[in-house]
């Protein structure tokens, strides 16, 4: 069974990427930091590694060299992930030996086939360390031996350096990406347990959403894609769409920053069958309600602008 490595701190981009690979017989093993990614891929040994590039302490770019610089590992592909693709950003994979960059937020779709295509392509032999062979002893007529013996030698260690960050380019606003770095190294308090009190709160608001004809479920999750509550109980899409919401919002907020739109309050996504809309609820949780009938976002969005002090002041 072939093996992925995920390394992300990001909690529902790994939980994402787990369930974009249940059932492909592919074996997925995660890192929430670049410090225990090299801890994986020394034991583990995975097929694939595939790692964000904005990391709070070894960043992608360092991971990819890792792996390229490994005397045994050197011909495991890296798929890189960022949520900024521009030529930077290509440049830099590019010059670490990374096979690929997928771009977030990605399709489970776009990840099996980049995945699938890795896992089939023929992997480079790795290495020998510490075995050269010597030069083909010649015989009376001049012509080398076929089989020269390999001579033993000691092996070189194998120092890996930090790589050295790009050249700093002025310009009259911070780049994107060191925006998303500043944001996703700072520290995440921890989140503390509603109490009885607060989760009946939660519980009775997000009830009186699915009472609404055409509401099919509503979740409030953390933003790292923790589920907190879910109406109703027990319906696996919740799960889902806690760790998706996740995603999106982490993504939208980075472009509302950069076009200085300030922090996301909503976000509304129509589909074939349907709408999700996502809501911030503070600085630590969303909630997701989901609509079967268009014609009900009126009621849905007046009731939730009259719920989200409430559902504020429970978490």
């Amino acid at each position: 069974m072939a093996k992925v490595l995920v390394v992300d701190d990001s909690l529902s981009v790994r939980k994402v990427v787990e369930r974009a690979l249940i059932g492909r017989q592919i074996e997925v093993v995660c890192a929430a930091t670049g410090s225990e990614a090299l801890e994986r891929i020394e034991r583990d040994e995975p097929d694939v590694v595939v790692c964000d590039v904005v990391m709070p302490d070894r960043d992608g770019y360092e991971i990819c060299d890792f792996v390229k610089r490994h005397p045994r590992l050197a011909g495991t592909p890296v798929l890189l992930m960022s949520g900024i693709v521009n030529d930077e950003v290509r440049e830099r994979a590019a010059r670490v030996q990374s096979a690929d960059v997928l771009s977030k937020p990605f399709a489970a779709d776009d990840l099996l086939r980049k995945l699938e295509g890795l896992l089939a392509a023929p992997r480079p032999a790795p290495a020998s360390p510490g075995i050269v062979a010597a030069p083909a002893p010649v015989n009376g007529n001049g012509h080398a031996h076929v089989h020269p013996a390999p001579v033993p030698v000691e092996p070189t260690p194998v120092v890996v350096a930090p790589a050295a960050p790009p050249a700093p380019v002025v310009t009259a606003r911070k780049s994107v990406e060191a925006t998303l770095r500043s944001v996703e190294a700072a520290p995440v308090p921890p989140r503390v347990p509603p109490t009885d009190a607060a989760a009946s709160v939660t519980t009775s608001i997000l009830a009186q959403f699915v009472a609404i004809e055409g509401v099919q479920w509503a979740v409030l999750a953390d933003r790292e894609g923790f589920l907190l509550e879910a109406a109703p109980a027990g319906a696996s899409d919740p799960e889902v769409a806690g760790a998706l919401s996740s995603c999106l919002a982490e993504s939208s907020e980075g472009l509302g920053r950069e076009l200085g739109r300030g922090a996301l309050h909503a976000m509304m996504l129509e589909y074939e069958r349907g709408m999700v809309v996502i809501y911030g609820v503070g600085a630590g949780a969303l909630l997701a309600i989901a609509l079967t009938e268009p014609s009900v976002l009126g009621k849905v969005r007046y009731y939730a602008k009259k719920s989200l002090p409430e559902l504020l002041q429970a978490v």
